[in-house]
C-alpha cells in the first residue's frame, strides 16, 4: 500500500521561499524540498513533526532554493537528490549568488543523484514521478505522487502565475510548454505546492491562470 503523505511548508530566505518538509504519514520517513536557508529553523520543524529525514530533494538550482543543502546534507547525514544536471552551473555557482544578494556564506552542491525525465524517487512508502521542465532554470524538474494526486513543483508554475525567465537559463516558451505539455496533463484534481505563495491545484491554474490562457 503506498503511503499517505503530509507536508509542512518551512518559509525560509528574505525571498520567503517554500522549503517543504514531506512525509509518509505511516513511518514518519521524510524528506526536505528546497532547503535554502535558515537550516535551524527547518530543523527545528523536522524535530516537531517527528519525522526522520532521507534524504534532501531539489527542484532546481537557485540560490532561495538549494543554497543550504551541502550543509543540512552534512548535518543529517543524508543524500541531496535532483534537480536535472542542466542546473549544474547554477548549484557550482552558489556561494557567489549568495554573496550577491546578500545571502551569507553558501556551499556549492553536487546532488548524489541527478534526477531526469522518467525517473522516480521514493521518500519512505512514498512515489513520486520525475517531469524535466526547463524554463524557469534549465534543470528544474517537478516531483508527482500519482498515487496521492500531489506534487511538489519548486518555480515552474504557481498560484496565478509562473516562474520568472530572465535568470540565466531562463526561457519564457520553454516553460510554458512544459507546463502545457507535462504539467497540466496530469490532471486537475493535482494540489501542488509551488516554490513561493500559496497552493493550488493544476485544475483551477489551467482555468484561471493568466500565463496559461490561449
Amino acid at each position: 500500500m503506498p503511503g499517505t503523505p503530509r507536508a509542512g511548508i518551512i518559509p525560509v530566505t528574505p525571498f520567503q521561499q517554500n522549503c517543504t518538509l514531506i512525509w509518509d504519514d505511516a513511518t514518519k520517513v521524510g524528506a526536505v524540498v528546497d532547503p535554502g536557508g535558515d537550516l535551524d529553523r527547518i530543523e527545528a520543524a523536522i524535530r516537531e513533526q517527528g519525522v526522520t529525514v532521507e534524504k534532501i530533494l531539489l527542484t532546481h538550482g537557485h540560490v532561495d532554493h538549494a543554497a543550504g543543502a551541502d550543509e543540512l546534507r552534512e548535518r543529517l547525514g543524508v543524500p541531496i537528490e535532483g534537480p536535472h544536471q542542466a542546473d549544474k552551473f547554477l548549484l557550482d555557482s552558489l556561494p557567489e549568488t549568495a554573496a550577491n544578494y546578500g545571502l551569507g556564506a553558501a556551499r556549492p552542491v553536487t546532488p548524489d543523484r541527478w534526477l531526469d525525465e522518467g525517473d522516480a524517487v521514493t521518500v519512505g512508502g512514498l512515489g513520486f514521478d520525475i517531469l524535466h521542465c526547463p524554463g524557469h532554470s534549465p534543470g528544474s524538474v517537478v516531483f508527482v505522487s500519482r498515487d496521492a494526486r500531489f506534487a511538489l513543483v519548486g518555480d515552474v508554475v504557481f498560484k496565478g502565475s509562473v516562474g520568472r525567465t530572465d535568470l540565466p537559463g531562463g526561457n519564457h516558451e520553454q516553460l510554458i510548454r512544459a507546463i502545457k505539455d507535462k504539467v497540466l496533463p496530469l490532471g486537475d484534481d493535482i494540489a501542488f505546492i509551488p516554490g513561493h505563495g500559496p497552493t493550488s491545484t493544476l485544475g483551477e491554474e489551467r482555468v484561471s491562470n493568466p500565463f496559461l490562457q490561449d
